[in-house]
């Protein structure tokens, strides 16, 4: 089996479901013509029985075989939005350490993606639909509770004198969110974000007195 062929399957297996055009930008975005590549991998994989397709989807959408999610259920969306989201942080640049779908390594919290990203390490969670504030809450009282809980800091990953991951919700609708010992960002997808971010830090250094200003005072 060719590697990119194996890199293939394992990024099925990672992040359960990926449609087509996903695909091709994640493997073949280096090509000129990545659609028409990634195509004939994926049927040389159909065709020796390593992925199967949902067929009724445009641009169809791919599993590993077998799958470990429904096919045609319900959370197939869901997935693709995370792969999205991954795609849209290598977009935006900077080091992606790892990248690890639904980690069932924290036993407190159940973070759709937990990742690490420009030095720092994301639990993040990607809405599709609008919750409840009842809802948002209560996952809020049980990011909480893990980090006073201390357990966090045994993770793998994790670094002597780290702070708490940040907790990133991809949302359209923005929560009244307050936590005490972490931060939690909220925004419509990766390119808002860092526009927020950049907003902020042009609007920190135009508040800021000039060195004249200083003197004169």
């Amino acid at each position: 089996m060719k590697a990119r062929d194996k890199s293939i399957i394992e990024a099925l297996e990672s992040f359960r479901a990926l449609d087509r055009d996903q695909l091709a930008e994640m493997f073949y975005s280096h090509t000129k013509c990545p659609v028409t590549n990634v195509n004939f991998a994926l049927k040389r994989l159909r065709d020796r029985g390593y992925i199967e397709a949902d067929q009724n989807r445009k641009p169809y959408v791919y599993f590993p075989k077998p799958s470990r999610i429904k096919t045609g259920g319900q959370k197939v969306d869901h997935f693709l939005a995370i792969a999205d989201f991954y795609l849209q942080l290598k977009r935006a640049g900077g080091d992606l350490k790892f990248f690890h779908v639904e980690p069932g390594y924290t036993e407190h919290v159940r973070p759709d993606v937990c990742v690490m990203w420009r030095g720092s390490v994301w639990f993040v969670e990607v809405q599709r639909t609008h919750y409840t504030q009842k809802i948002m809450n209560e996952k809020m009282t049980r990011y909480s509770n893990y980090y006073q809980s201390g357990a966090w800091q045994l993770l793998p990953f994790h670094k002597e004198k780290a702070p708490f991951p940040y907790v990133w919700i991809i949302t359209d609708h923005k929560y009244p969110i307050k936590t005490v010992g972490f931060r939690v960002f909220q925004s419509k997808n990766v390119e808002a974000f860092l526009s927020e971010v950049a907003a902020r830090q042009k609007a920190a250094q135009q508040a800021k007195p000039s060195a004249g200003a200083r003197l004169s005072s």
